[in-house]
């Protein structure tokens, strides 16, 4: 089966956000413009994921959705905010294809079996964001990183597939924005307990990355969000983009330096990786990546 590549794009208000560890959220722009931009250099898959919607109890992303779902044709996710089977069906009717669920389904983890059963497995995805214990297993963390469950983070994925989960979306927060690689060891235990795709989040800098999260880590997907946005932000597409508007700018003003990070596009990812024996979903351009 073809891997995918899944751009992520972590939503605060009207921007996109990035930050380390899930903390520290910068301004980056419109997400709109960053998710076009993945599209047309061939993402499998776009994530679209509110990071403030669990401490307001909403998710503010319809708009953004409907927007994007008329320009972008490919499997849009969205999570963040999402309690119910009637949220989950207007993300639905917004023009999401998935839902990703976390906060909520560890709080009532029926909604799993209830969302299900309304839309389809297929449809639902639980996001388990998790941070390595000192006796080597992982805890499950919810309001996007910030509250810890006192759940082992492996038993909760099990739970969540026999409750009707038709994906899981595994995120490091202790390798999440730090460009240092995936937590290998967090993916594969749980891509071989359970028999649904397991997509891995949280550490990509450089295209080795995410070649061992396929190879070693087992993933049937990788989510990527830094490695991303940093080749965009010099892009001249973006640096032409006003960002007057934005709020918290500073960031941008006085120029990001991503010394962790590679400058590597998405097509040049797609190379690096069918190079190596692994083909994505969609195909590359044609471009080949030199190291």
């Amino acid at each position: 089966m073809n891997i995918r590549i899944i751009a992520r794009l972590d939503i605060k208000g009207p921007n996109l956000v990035k930050g380390i560890h899930l903390e520290g959220l910068r301004v980056l722009g419109k997400p709109e413009h960053f998710a076009r931009h993945y599209y047309e250099q061939g993402a499998d898959e776009l994530i679209y994921m509110d990071a403030v919607a669990s401490l307001y109890g909403r998710n503010s992303l319809l708009d953004i959705i409907e927007r994007t779902s008329h320009e972008i044709f490919i499997p849009l996710t969205v999570g963040g905010g999402l309690r119910s089977v009637d949220d989950i069906r207007t993300a639905l009717r917004a023009g999401a294809d998935k839902v990703s669920l976390n906060t909520a389904a560890i709080h009532r983890p029926e909604l799993i079996r209830e969302a299900a059963r309304a839309f389809g497995s297929s449809t639902i995805v639980v996001s388990i964001e998790a941070i390595k214990k000192s006796n080597g297993n992982y805890e499950a963390y919810v309001d996007y990183g910030r509250e810890s469950t006192g759940i082992d983070a492996l038993k909760w994925a099990i739970y969540a597939v026999q409750l009707g989960a038709g994906e899981l979306a595994v995120t490091s927060i202790d390798n999440e924005g730090t460009g240092k690689g995936f937590d290998l060891d967090l993916t594969r235990r749980i891509a071989e307990a359970v028999p649904v795709p397991v997509i891995a989040s949280g550490g990509a800098g450089k295209v080795e990355h995410i070649a061992e999260a396929i190879t070693q880590g087992k993933a049937d997907a990788v989510s990527l969000a830094s490695i991303l946005h940093y080749n965009y932000v010099r892009h001249p597409e973006y640096q032409k983009a006003d960002f007057s508007a934005e709020g918290n700018t500073e960031f941008l003003r006085r120029g990001a330096t991503f010394s962790k990070i590679q400058d590597v596009a998405l097509p040049e990812i797609k190379d690096y990786l069918s190079q190596q024996g692994i083909e994505c979903r969609y195909q590359s351009t044609g471009v080949v990546y030199e190291e």
